[in-house]
């Protein structure tokens, strides 16, 4: 007889094997369970890691500003304004005398100034120094004489065109008789054609004639690369303001980078350009009224709508806009900024904001200590230093081109002296943005403008389109490529002085012995060093593929008495 206990061992066998069956198959699901959970989890971080990944590529830029105190990518382009074709010297005997009034204020009177240089080059006339008009703008008596070193323009375009100060007397039959110019008011925007036939008719039965007034009367799309490029040679290099006004902007730069770089801001909102622009509901009735009648008195009668012209960006940006277009770029409170500008219209109402944002503001006469500018009440001094500031700033904006010549043409001043920044706001862009923000809807407002501002070209090399003024972007005609696949964009041969020379002494094999007196090595040489050459020498980097170049600035040394490092060089 079995005792219990043997009975019991059997079933505690199989007991134990049940339970460890059972613990194997807990087992077994416990790793099939974590496996999966392991995948899980797995599948799950990489989902997270792709949409941190995917949310990081739509983050908003960071901040730009930094990046736009250097000079712009040039691609590869350098300015360049000498002949690269057979570009023969002014004959001795020319077809008569060219005059011309110059109307309207400082910067228009220069693009007539430099029109009026290649209107002398068609017609192969001698040109009378050009004359500006004293009464249409500011009421200035100065002249020519009193902004523009004269001898400097003369002989830096001494092989381009023949130019006299006066029309000279001459003696007929014994007598000294004055040559009387016949009187032309020519059509705007003329074709080269206008000047080939009918003005050089008139100039051949009178001997002179006297275009006025003189402002937008030759056509600036001229399909002939040579004039343009003389255009660039009259506005870049032979226009240069007299000895004082120059120390005088190179002084104030100078004061100005003591602490670093500095921001040029020119500033239209002033009564002409308000009442221009039709802009009027944002004044109070008093201020509406003098800008109504303003416009009344200045501008063809229009029924302007404010919120249209609003919509579409034709009214100036407001200070206050200014201010936030450049928080939204990422300019701060320390940045210091120059301000040229008028007398803004609606007085310090409209600063106020501005000012909060950007406290450390300059004008001219802040920064003059000399006392000239105050001295000179007439405004013409105040308005050249104030180009000559802008132009050598590290960055400038305008507020308002439109019409704006001042503007128009330190934009094109600027992208030649080797494609300086310029911040240039797309009003039609950034007008709904701000609009939004008036009617309380503020989200997304910083990141809105910078993206509207980025699409922008900085300054750098871009297609003309009209109605964009080659006096604004004179590019290509008078840039040049040094490895240029287009034989238009090469740039002219190092050889470029032998070939002038020998240009010139075929010129007076031709001529007179007085003529071949001129033509000496050293004429040659002053032109060169003052129109034709530029050597470039990249400090930086290559230039980043961005719109703008981080690198920083290029230097480059410009001919004599021209600019150089943003500073007035005497080389």
């Amino acid at each position: 007889m079995r005792r219990l206990g043997d009975a019991m061992a059997p079933a505690k066998r199989g007991g134990a094997h049940n339970r460890h069956h059972q613990l194997k198959q807990l087992s077994g699901g416990v790793k099939r369970l974590f496996g999966k959970l392991s995948v899980a989890v797995i599948v799950l971080v990489i989902c997270t890691l792709s949409l941190l990944s995917s949310t990081k590529t739509y983050k908003p830029p960071a901040s730009p500003s930094k990046n736009l105190w250097g000079t712009v990518a040039s691609d590869g382009w350098r300015p360049s304004s000498a002949p690269r074709s057979d570009w023969p010297p002014p004959p001795n005997e020319s077809n008569g005398y060219l005059r011309v009034r110059c109307n309207g204020g400082l910067n228009q009177q220069r693009t007539a100034i430099c029109n009026a240089v290649l209107a002398a080059r068609i017609m192969n006339a001698t040109l009378v120094l050009p004359e500006l008009d004293a009464n249409s703008f500011w009421h200035d008596d100065s002249g020519f004489q009193g902004i523009y070193d004269v001898e400097h323009f003369v002989n830096s375009l001494r092989y381009d065109v023949r130019i006299v100060e006066r029309i000279p007397e001459i003696r007929k039959n014994g007598k000294t008789k004055k040559i009387k110019a016949f009187q032309i008011r020519p059509p705007r925007d003329a074709p080269v054609s206008w000047y080939t036939t009918e003005a050089l008719q008139r100039m051949k039965e009178h001997g002179a004639i006297y275009l006025t007034p003189f402002s937008h009367r030759l056509a600036e799309e001229i399909d002939m690369p040579e004039y343009q490029r003389l255009r660039c040679r009259v506005n870049y290099h032979a226009l240069r303001f007299k000895p004082h006004i120059m120390k005088l902007s190179n002084s104030i730069v100078s004061k100005l980078r003591t602490q670093g770089h500095f921001m040029a801001i020119h500033l239209r909102f002033e009564m002409d350009m308000l009442s221009f622009a039709g802009c009027f509901d944002i004044f109070n009735p008093e201020e509406q009224m003098i800008l109504k009648k303003y416009r009344k008195e200045n501008f063809k009668d229009k029924d302007l709508k404010y919120s249209e012209r609003r919509a579409i960006g034709k009214c100036p940006l407001t200070p206050e806009e200014v201010g936030l277009i450049l928080r939204s770029m990422g300019f701060d409170n320390s940045t210091r900024i120059y301000l040229a500008a008028g007398e803004l219209f609606g007085g310090e109402r409209f600063m106020k904001p501005f000012r909060s944002m950007f406290p450390r503001l300059e004008n001219h006469k802040t920064v003059d200590t000399s006392g000239e500018i105050s001295e000179n009440t007439q405004g013409l001094i105040g308005s050249a230093v104030d180009y000559m500031v802008c132009l050598l700033s590290d960055i400038f904006m305008p507020t308002y081109d439109g019409p704006s010549n001042f503007a128009n043409n330190l934009m094109g001043h600027r992208q030649y002296y080797g494609f300086r920044t310029t911040l240039h706001p797309d009003r039609k862009a950034l007008a709904p943005i701000f609009i939004d923000r008036e009617n309380g809807r503020t989200a997304g407002f910083e990141e809105a403008v910078r993206h509207a501002m980025l699409k922008t070209n900085f300054g750098g090399p871009h297609k003309r389109v009209s109605p964009e003024s080659f006096y604004t972007n004179s590019w290509p005609e008078c840039f040049c490529q040094t490895a240029a696949t287009n034989p238009a964009h090469k740039c002219p041969p190092e050889n470029i002085l032998q070939i002038l020379e020998d240009q010139l002494e075929n010129e007076g094999t031709t001529n007179s012995d007085t003529a071949q007196s001129n033509l000496t090595v050293s004429a040659v040489g002053m032109y060169l060093s003052l129109v034709l050459i530029f050597v470039i020498k990249v400090r930086a980097a290559s230039p980043s593929p961005n719109v703008y170049n981080s690198g920083g600035r290029r230097e480059y040394k410009y001919c004599e008495n021209y600019y150089k490092d943003g500073k007035i060089c005497n080389n």
